[in-house]
């Protein structure tokens, strides 16, 4: 499994600074250069130069170029950075307390990842498998910002929040009126039927507001996490205190699928009382 997530991480972070190096502003430079030398420079004096030297030229310039990006080690941890963010587009978030959040959250990761390159050897590796479940964690996180957003937007709860109770008033009133079997009986399901509906929507509004707190009590364990990452040392002790940040980190990752899935149970229930 170790050996697996590092093998991603190496080939995320390849991928990223490939495609970087590719579409760059160097790379669009060496080509227009390169093209105008090969099409308007042709009186070299030098014995045996052919025309076509030029992108010969171009493609080592080039070839040089995404070398030294690979060798850096500050450009795959960039590189990654940069594609895991751009996954996200936290504009998408309506919420503004959620968005905020999440943006804190990007910060405290891209800190880690700084963190990360201060290591070396199985310390490193160990780190980097760290940073790969933050990503995790905070997909999550994003997750349950859409989750509330979902909530937020929904007019028609808002409105049946406040229609609910005024109609269950109104229908407890005609029973005590009522004296006719068969309508007693219409009202008494219909009674139960907006009872019902209230519960749902109750559970709803307590759903909601768990997300939130789920959302903030996340962000300050991300803050510890980033905490505990900034005081380990190099030496091979540490990996242990790595560890054990994997295993919190796996927990938190836990609870927040397990509210995702109570919010998705509410919503689903609700859908189909209606």
């Amino acid at each position: 499994m170790a050996r697996d997530a590092q093998n991603s991480i190496r080939q995320r972070a390849l991928g990223a600074i490939l495609r970087n190096a590719v579409f760059s502003w160097q790379t669009g430079l060496t080509l227009i250069v390169t093209m105008i030398l090969f099409f308007f420079v042709q009186d070299i004096n030098i014995p045996g130069w052919q025309q076509w030297f030029w992108l010969v030229m171009g493609g080592l310039a080039e070839a040089a170029f995404i070398a030294s990006n690979l060798s850096d080690p500050n450009a795959a941890t960039q590189a990654v950075a940069r594609e895991f963010e751009d996954k996200f587009d936290l504009g998408k978030i309506q919420n503004p307390v959620s968005r905020q959040r999440l943006q804190s959250a990007l910060e405290y990761r891209r800190n880690m990842m700084v963190l990360v390159n201060r290591h070396q050897g199985a310390m490193r590796v160990s780190l980097q498998q760290t940073v790969a479940d933050i990503t995790d964690w905070i997909g999550h996180m994003v997750n349950l910002a859409e989750h509330i957003d979902s909530f937020d937007d929904n007019e028609l709860v808002e409105r049946d929040r406040k229609m609910v109770p005024q109609q269950i008033e109104k229908v407890q009133i005609r029973l005590q009126k009522e004296s006719n079997a068969d309508i007693r009986r219409d009202l008494e399901q219909q009674l139960r039927n907006l009872q019902q509906q209230q519960a749902n929507l109750d559970q709803t509004a307590n759903s909601v507001k768990r997300a939130e707190i789920q959302l903030e009590s996340t962000l300050s364990s991300l803050g510890t996490i980033y905490a505990q990452m900034s005081l380990l040392g190099t030496k091979e002790v540490d990996s242990a205190k790595a560890q054990r940040l994997r295993l919190e980190i796996q927990d938190e990752v836990s609870g927040l699928q397990d509210t995702i899935d109570a919010m998705t149970e509410v919503q689903s229930q609700r859908l189909q009382l209606r």
